[in-house]
């Protein structure tokens, strides 16, 4: 009765007769949404790589909260709380004699009424806020129990430092959690929470006055630190009173000194690292997820997911020191070179297409070189797509022992070649095709020869011989969802969905100089596609998330499918056994492994480079790196050389990575160790043993190493799993060239 006429006499002070309207349009906590931080984690499931959302909050329920901060706030804010209706009568009567007589505006409030304030998102002490508050209040109270109530408080309100709720606080200021089924060291103790507690009462300081009045943070300045220890006296002597805690107890506990310092980038929440751009493609990937397609960002990010990514932190932590070229870590080759050098890297699981590290760049609010997405507007973001040279041709090797072409037929590689068919003859404006590198199998070479020496004239054949559309397919089907071709009048490529027509009509869109790597592909799909050879020809999507859970919910879960690209073992066996030929792609800690290096020339230049690659794999992991430059210029060593190719620019960073990426993961390099082809129906030849020839230093001057001799190698066993729109904002104009003009990639 108490409070029904305290609130009476606030409506009649306020001169409000709708009273009735209060009562059945406030808020309770069910119709409440509060924002609550997103986490994302590593593969691990225990990392965190980023933090979204508005306001920094992790809801834990009651029961799940130890009883530290739950009897903490009550001695610091409401000590009748268990007894009280809700409802600070004398408070509310205190206010409608102020506003009848008009004293003092009144603020003292009741646990129930702080949090009705915080829930209707009410602002300022003025008369209808306060009756407002009251009619939420007894509302709540008589809706709700009181642990209910006390825990919707505790999972609201603001801490400070942007922490809201208690375990958000817990963790802000203390590393801590109010989990009681976390280990004992790691939950909040009592003295802790008291400390929290004592910043309910003014969390930030007082802009207008941030010296004089900064409130009850320890680690502001002396002052705060004063009025902390104050405060946390005051909540002791409370917790007394209420039995929570005995004299003697309250005697032994001590001030916590162990509070964090203010950290001035905390609001960064990690998404302006290399890693914020793998943020932007797990929200990308989602958004085309039935739980998430239509729906705003904020769902995601003010959620309170859990999503775990594919990325291994010790697979990224071995990218970002081989990639970020401005590191101490990455190889010296291109340490400390001219400031528009950029390279990219992307890593991707063999038989899951699990992105396990990405690197497009060095922050994750800046331009992503690894690959391309869609924003929340529907906009493509990202340009990570670049023309691969000679590294595509990995894609025409693997068309061709597809068909049954083997490694071993010769081809006609005299330096220059006209091929009519294509319009490459002398009499045309582009040319015959001209190989950038020499050989000494020349002009009569095998095609793991002319691989290994990167010979443009036998690609160029042999894309005729398959078709650009077989060349095309088997690229698609193996993980490169994308291409770039160059439209006229339009001065920047445009993307080509590959897999939105059948290949013999995308074919149309594209040249026979799509073999040697004409045209822009990203990081992201070359490493797919090496990922689906490591696999046995078994191609899974690349993807960056894992698994995504609300509480004890299970969101999404990824979807892990594998297609045949109809490469049986013998061809696998003999794509393996010629790349692993290729001297760039050795590693010298006891691996398997294969690749190809790929290099493309900038405009009319045969001697300057604007694109540089290395791509390959072991049984266990694929990646692809690109090294070019952020502005389209060629690539230039900080001593003035333009001597910079695949096999010295990108295949450094590559062997790097792959290096310390396996030693990390820990695996057994024996059970990923490629087979030994059978060759069946070919005349016997000399058999390279390993590791074999290659272009013996890079340039156009390099040459092939001379035919070996005859060698028995024995059987390998093998363990591996047989598992269009342009992009904006636009990248920076990039003298790619066209091979009309140019000697080709390398």
């Amino acid at each position: 009765m108490a409070v029904f006429l305290a609130i009476c006499t606030l409506l009649a002070g306020c001169g409000l007769v709708a009273g009735g309207y209060y009562f059945d349009s406030v808020p309770t906590p069910t119709d409440l949404k509060l924002p609550e931080s997103t986490t994302v984690f590593y593969a691990d499931g225990r990392t965190p790589m980023a933090k979204l959302g508005a306001q920094n909050r992790t809801i834990v329920p009651y029961e799940k909260m130890n009883d530290s901060a739950k009897q903490a706030i009550v001695a610091a804010e409401d000590r009748t709380f268990w007894t009280n209706q809700g409802i600070d009568v004398k408070g509310v009567l205190r206010a409608a004699w102020a506003n009848v007589t008009g004293g003092q505006r009144q603020g003292a409030s009741t646990l129930t009424q702080q949090y009705a304030r915080v829930a209707a998102d009410l602002r300022g002490v003025t008369y209808s806020r306060k009756l407002r508050e009251a009619v939420i209040a007894w509302k709540l109270d008589d809706t709700y129990s009181k642990e209910e109530i006390l825990g919707f408080y505790l999972n609201t309100v603001p801490f400070g430092r942007g922490a809201y709720g208690i375990e958000a606080a817990a963790q802000t200021f203390f590393g801590k959690t109010v989990r009681r089924d976390a280990p004992a060291a790691r939950q909040l103790t009592q003295a802790e929470a008291m400390v929290l507690c004592a910043m309910v009462k003014q969390p930030e300081a007082d802009p207008a006055d941030p010296e004089g009045a900064p409130g009850y943070d320890p680690a502001r300045n002396a002052t705060a630190k004063q009025n902390s220890i104050d405060r946390w006296n005051y909540i002791r002597d409370g917790m007394v009173k209420l039995g929570y805690l005995t004299p003697r107890q309250a005697a032994d506990l001590a001030y916590p000194d162990t509070v964090r310092p203010i950290d001035p980038d905390a609001g960064r929440s990690d998404l302006d690292r290399p890693t914020g751009l793998v943020v932007n493609h797990v929200l990308a990937e989602l958004r085309r997820t039935d739980p998430f397609r239509g729906k705003p960002d904020e769902v995601i990010r003010d959620g309170g997911y859990r999503i775990v990514t594919t990325v291994d932190k010790r697979v990224q932590d071995a990218a970002e020191a081989a990639a970020d070229i401005r590191r101490d870590s990455a190889p010296e080759a291109v340490r400390g070179q001219p400031k528009n050098w950029q390279a990219a890297l992307v890593a991707v699981e063999p038989g899951t297409g699990r992105v396990l590290g990405y690197y497009g760049g060095d922050r994750g609010s800046g331009a992503d070189y690894a690959g391309w997405y869609y924003d929340e507007k529907g906009q493509a973001r990202g340009f990570g797509q670049h023309p691969p040279g000679s590294s595509f041709k990995v894609y025409d090797l693997a068309a061709a022992v597809r068909d049954g072409i083997s490694v071993k037929q010769r081809f006609d590689s005299p330096d220059t070649k006209e091929f009519p068919a294509s319009g490459r003859t002398r009499g045309s404006a582009a040319g015959p095709i001209r190989n950038a590198e020499h050989a000494p199998c020349q002009p009569d070479c095998a095609l793991w020869e002319a691989t290994v020496a990167s010979l443009n004239v036998t690609y160029f054949e042999l894309t005729e011989k398959l078709g650009t559309a077989r060349v095309i397919d088997m690229a698609r089907r193996a993980g490169v969802d994308s291409m770039w071709e160059t439209v006229r009048g339009n001065p920047q490529p445009q993307r080509v969905d590959l897999r939105g027509d059948p290949a013999d009509q995308v074919a149309k869109r594209f040249s026979t100089e799509v073999g040697i790597g004409q045209y822009g592909i990203t990081v992201q799909d070359h490493a797919n596609g090496m990922a689906t050879f490591a696999a046995g020809g078994k191609r899974a999507d690349a993807h960056f998330v894992r698994s995504v859970t609300k509480g004890d919910d299970e969101v999404w879960t990824e979807q892990l499918r594998q297609t045949d690209l109809g490469l049986d073992r013998e061809a696998i066996d003999q794509l393996d056994w010629t790349l692993r030929r290729v001297r760039a792609a050795r590693l010298d800690n006891g691996w398997d492994s294969a690749g190809k290096t790929g290099t493309w020339q900038a405009g009319q230049s045969t001697t300057q480079n604007v694109h540089t690659w290395m791509v390959g794999w072991t049984g266990a992991l694929a990646s692809a790196v690109w090294l070019g430059t952020t502005d389209g210029k060629p690539l230039r060593t900080r001593g003035g050389s333009y001597e910079v190719y695949g096999s010295t620019g990108a295949a450094p960073i590559w062997r790097q990575f792959m290096s310390r990426a396996t030693e990390a993961l820990k695996l057994d390099p024996d059970r990923y160790r490629f087979r030994e082809p059978g060759f069946p129906g070919d005349t016997p030849e000399p058999s390279p043993s390993a590791p074999a020839p290659t272009t013996s230093a890079p340039g156009p001057s390099a040459s092939a190493t001379p035919r070996p001799t005859p060698s028995s190698p024995s059987p390998r066993p093998t363990g591996r799993p047989t598992a269009r729109p342009t992009l904006s904002p636009s990248p920076p104009p990039s003298p790619t060239g066209s091979p009309t003009r140019s000697r080709g990639p390398r």
